[in-house]
Order: C-alpha cells, then structure tokens, then sequence
C-alpha cells in the first residue's frame, strides 16, 4: 500500500510518523483544557470528543469520546474500530468534502501536552526474545543451559503491576532495595547501582475474553501498540527473583509511547515467528504472519548533553508473537479485559549492537559502552535520559508511535531513616 494523501499537508512527508496510513490514537491536552482522546494526522492532533460533539463521528447511540482514555472505544469491538478508521480515512483524505467541518477541530500538535492514551487494566510481562533470553541465560548459567527447559514450548510471563504504567516523558527515579552480591554474606539496604531498560512492544487488549481462546482469536482481540520500556534494577532482581521471579525489581516504572498504533496501520508489516526449533503444542502454533516487521533503536543521553544510540534491532526478532502470548495467558481460563497490556519481552538481535538491555550491551557490566560524549555507561547513571523510537517503512511513508522517554532521578534519601 503507497502513502495516502491527506489534505492535512504535513501528514503527506514521506518521513512523518503520522500520515494517513497511520491515524495512532493519543490522548492530550493544550494550556489548561481537560485532556480528550485526539488523533495524530501529521503535525496536527484531530480532537475526538469535538468531533463527536459535532457530529462528524458518529459510531453509536453512547458517546465514546467524553472520557480521556480509549478504552470505551476498545470495548465495542473490531467491527465499531473499523468504522472509525473508515470515517477518519474519509474526514481526513485529499478531496475530503467535509474538510471545512475538519479543519476547526484540529490541534497542532507543539502546542499539546500528551498523556497516557488509555486505562491500564492489567499488564503483563513476557520473556519471549530468544536472543535476550540467551544472553542472559549464558551470563548467569552458561551456554548450555541458557534457556529453561519450558522456553521453547511456552511464552514464559509474569503479572506485574498495572499502577507502575506511566506515559512517556514521565520522570522514573531510582529505586532504593535489598541487594546481595556473590561475595556478601548478608543483603543490604543501599539504591539500586545496576538500574537498566528493557526495550519492549506492548500489546493492547481491546476484547475481553473469559475462557481459553485460539491464537487466530487472540489477534482478531488485539487493538493496538505502543513502545514499551521495562525499566529494570537489575541488582534488586539478582537477589529477589528466585524462586517467583521478578517482583519488586520491575515495579518502578514502565513507560508507554503515547501513541496507541492500531493492528489495522500495521497491516501491511505483518511477518512470521522464527522457524520452530521445537514444534510446540497445536493451541500455540502459529497460524499466518503474527510478528511486525518494525525498526526499533534505544537512544541515551547525559544530562544536558546530545543523545547516543545504542541499540538498534527490529521487533521481528521475537519468537513469540503478542497473539501467542495473549492465548497462552488466557488458557487457564484467566479473564482478559479491555485495556490489558501485554510486554513483549525483551526485543534483542544477534549482534552486539542489537541487544535490547544496557546487561546486554556491557555484557554484566563487563564491557562498558563509550558515549559520543566520551563517557562510559555499563547501567544508567542519575540524570540520562533514555528514548526508544520504532517505525515501520512503508511505500513512501512511516508509521511512527512517537518517543518513548524518561529520564532517571537520583534516589530519594534514605526512606526508612529516623
């Protein structure tokens, strides 16, 4: 599919992230207005609730955009999501007979503050990129038993916590825990040193669900995606997570990008899982293209100084798709519902400079990164700022999510001194 003409000009440029072919779905406000549900349409931001108001979109008999959160949308279904983007594309297209109506309803996009675009219901963290996954596993347990038995046939997950969810721009600070190196006899309460990222998709549940569901239905459920960062201390986790897992290592932040992209935008990226290594059980099994063929990187920048990337990578590199990992959460019967989002798990490569995590890239912190500013990083330091961009090329245009960032702040004095 080649870029489609909107007569909002700026939308047009083949590098944008928000051309018509995009339509992502954000929330954000401008001075001291309420925040609204808008559309990113090149550099101008379509207001959703006025454009209910008006009349110009008209999905039903109950308002979906006096609340400033997707999630009312999200709840009608696939067949009410198709609607709107038919009415966008409509409203929004070359020729458009209803532009003047349009035209009154749009924010330029400079002038907005953005927030988080919909209600976190529930989140869920994966561990389902083979590369990420071996690379730890070879740090901590060597080659040969890099992977847990169970990786292969399964999307290995965790439920970690929706109030730890923030939008991106939000500042994260570093978190104080218990840490217990190799050498230590006893664990100590200090912030955490080894504070990381984890570059991650998320995926967006739009249709609940309340008994096992098939790979195939669990895409047909899925409403969108965002760039998602599992910001992560990893001294806190070597101490903490055996023998459940992660737990208070992951609950300091995750940050979301603040454009929800739609599975319809993506569309045209659509690409396989890996070849199997082993076949997994027929309720998991792939069932047409699930993946995304979208170009990920990871910036970081010193306070005050220019940013460096550091990873670049694609998240077709994962070997489960968001589809598998949403049936096989579901298989016990456990209750899906709208606004569920999911982590992919970290999205690494097979080179160096494709590992999606700062315990990648410095290898444990044995090989630290040299910055373009000359300085040195094996874990983040107090004041960088972390960004994580994605976008998939199309013909002749981008769709973009918009930047993922936060930036860490100093520890807080010691909580629990008296």
């Amino acid at each position: 599919m080649p870029l489609m003409k909107s007569w909002v000009s700026s939308a047009n440029s083949t590098a944008h992230p928000f051309p018509l072919n995009n339509l992502p779905y954000g929330v954000f406000s401008v001075d001291s207005d309420d925040p609204r549900c808008g559309v990113a349409i090149g550099d101008m931001i379509l207001d959703m609730q006025a454009a209910e108001e008006t009349g110009l979109i008209q999905l039903g008999d109950v308002p979906l955009f006096d609340v400033p959160y997707w999630n009312d949308l999200m709840e009608e279904g696939p067949a009410v999501w198709a609607a709107l983007r038919d009415r966008l594309t409509a409203l929004l297209s070359e020729g458009a007979a209803e532009q003047e109506k349009v035209e009154p309803l749009l924010v330029a996009a400079s002038a907005a503050e953005l927030h988080m675009p919909f209600a976190v219901s529930e989140y869920t963290d994966f561990y389902a990129g083979k590369n990420h996954a071996f690379n730890v596993g070879t740090m901590f347990r060597g080659p040969e038993n890099a992977l847990p038995p169970n990786w292969l046939h399964i999307p290995i997950g965790y439920n970690g916590r929706a109030s730890s969810v923030v939008a991106s721009g939000t500042d994260v600070r570093r978190p104080w825990g218990q840490l217990k190196g190799p050498n230590d006899d006893k664990p100590r309460w200090a912030p955490c040193a080894r504070f990381d990222i984890e570059l991650e998709m998320g995926a967006i549940v739009g249709t609940p669900s309340e008994g096992p569901i098939t790979v195939q239905e669990a895409d047909d459920h899925i409403f969108g995606y965002v760039l998602l960062n599992d910001w992560s201390a990893r001294d806190i986790q070597a101490w903490e997570y055996q023998p459940l897992g992660p737990f208070q290592a992951k609950a300091t932040a995750n940050t979301i990008s603040p454009w929800i992209v739609t599975k319809a935008a993506l569309e045209p990226f659509r690409c396989d899982t890996p070849e199997r290594e082993v076949e997994l059980l027929d309720h998991l099994k792939d069932c047409g293209p699930m993946l995304y063929d979208i170009d990920l990187e990871v910036t970081m920048a010193p306070e005050g100084k220019e940013a460096t990337t550091i990873a670049r990578t694609n998240y077709k590199e994962m070997y489960y798709s968001a589809a598998q990992q949403l049936a096989h959460h579901a298989t016990s019967g456990c209750p899906m519902n709208a606004g569920d989002l999911l982590g992919s798990g970290t999205i690494s490569g097979s080179t160096k400079d494709s590992r999606g995590s700062l315990l990648e890239l410095s290898w444990g912190g044995k090989e630290p990164l040299t910055l373009d500013t000359g300085e040195e990083r094996s874990f983040i330091a107090d004041g960088d700022t972390l960004t994580l961009k994605g976008a998939a090329k199309g013909d002749g245009y981008t769709i973009g999510f918009g930047d993922c960032t936060g930036t860490v702040l100093a520890a807080l004095e010691d909580p629990y001194a008296r």
